[in-house]
């Protein structure tokens, strides 16, 4: 029987992952999309993603589970090292959580892949479309990012902070694909880096720093700048970093989980709704949810104001959680002296009496299945 989405027409403002996400939702249940994206083709920042079990159970309810696996890495573990790139703790994913999808994947072939899908659903892409004050539209979706307008338009002007806290994002080739996220953990830095397939890997590195730096991931950097901040890591790293002839940094900024997500006409998701440090590897993924619950509780009941208002409260609580837990992280990454050496003694001791545990803290995040809690 139709839902109360069929042949009703919606606008998106953004063609990220987000956008797209909720396009190709909307579609699937009867509505008539079209995506309003400023770019003049839906292109991604080289950058890599790590998908967890709650947006791919998303992902593959869409129809994407193939597609999705033949240009993405399963991620098996992920494993903790020091700055000398001596072991911490190796979280065994495929042991301890057997059966879970976690994946690694290079961003624009996630767009690539939502894209196409969307298209052949039946979506409306408009390319170049700047969009600076909110189309008038029976309901209209912002996907549109950090700086989003349709937030603004809901939330008013907002002043995020700057964390102290810098980044640089690399994507270098490389032949080992061995599927596993490895962080390097030191005082006031850390590494992360993962294969995505096809011969690359992703480099995402983090610096405490005084030095602001604009927000967005489009600025350009000297490779120079990275390795120096980083010129006392071992292991893989040194090798990893003289690769590196293109790179991109930007600052790493804190803002609050937007007051107000919808207005009864207007609804936002994904970054516009609830911005993320980077430090969980939830940012994509919680827009994935996003775009199925919105879908979901829009296809529900035909009061779009009643909709709007279940998926707010719905989705609210749960990216403030996540939220909180990535800035904690950021302190946890970047330990000095004693407390380090005592945080990385407790990691060393409960990998060998109870691996386990230690991934079961985040048991919360990765078991939650938004198609179950929104059929």
């Amino acid at each position: 029987m139709p839902g109360a989405l069929q042949s009703r027409p919606v606008a998106i403002v953004g063609g990220g992952v987000a956008g797209l996400t909720a396009a190709l939702a909307l579609r699937l249940r009867g509505a008539e999309v079209t995506v309003l994206e400023r770019a003049p083709a839906i292109t991604e920042v080289g950058a890599g993603l790590q998908l967890s079990p709650n947006a791919m159970r998303v992902l593959d309810a869409l129809g994407l589970g193939p597609a999705l696996d033949a240009v993405s890495l399963p991620s098996l573990a992920v494993r903790l090292r020091d700055a000398s790139g001596a072991e911490v703790v190796r979280l065994d994913l495929a042991r301890h959580r057997p059966g879970a999808r976690f994946r690694l994947i290079h961003r624009a072939r996630l767009i690539e892949v939502l894209e196409q899908a969307a298209l052949s659903a039946g979506v409306r892409i408009d390319l170049g479309q700047a969009v600076e004050t909110p189309p008038e539209a029976p309901l209209l979706i912002g996907a549109d990012g950090l700086h989003s307008r349709i937030r603004t338009a809901l939330n008013g002007r907002e002043v995020p902070f700057f964390t102290g806290q810098t980044a640089w994002r690399a994507v270098i080739s490389d032949n080992d694909q061995t599927p596993e996220a490895q962080v390097f953990m030191g005082p006031n830095r850390h590494l992360v880096s993962y294969p995505l397939g096809q011969g690359q890997r992703n480099i995402v590195a983090v610096l405490e720093t005084r030095d602001w730096q604009d927000e967005g991931w489009s600025r350009p950097d000297d490779p120079a700048n990275l390795r120096a901040a980083f010129a006392g890591f071992g292991g893989p790293v040194p090798g990893w970093l003289a690769q590196v002839d293109q790179v991109h940094v930007w600052g790493l900024f804190r803002h609050q989980i937007a007051a107000r997500w919808q207005d009864g006409r207007m609804a936002i998701g994904g970054d516009a709704a609830h911005p993320t440090l980077p430090f969980m590897a939830q940012g994509a993924c919680m827009a994935i949810e996003d775009a199925w619950t919105l879908a979901a509780c829009l296809d529900a009941t035909p009061d779009q104001e009643t909709a709007l208002s279940r998926y707010q409260n719905l989705r609210k609580p749960r990216a403030a959680r996540i939220v909180a837990a990535a800035n904690d992280n950021a302190r946890n990454y970047h330990l000095t002296g004693p407390k380090r050496l005592a945080a990385h003694a407790a990691l060393r001791l409960g990998g060998r009496i109870a691996p386990g545990t230690i991934l079961s803290r985040f048991d919360w995040i990765y078991d939650f299945d938004p198609v179950a809690e929104t059929p």
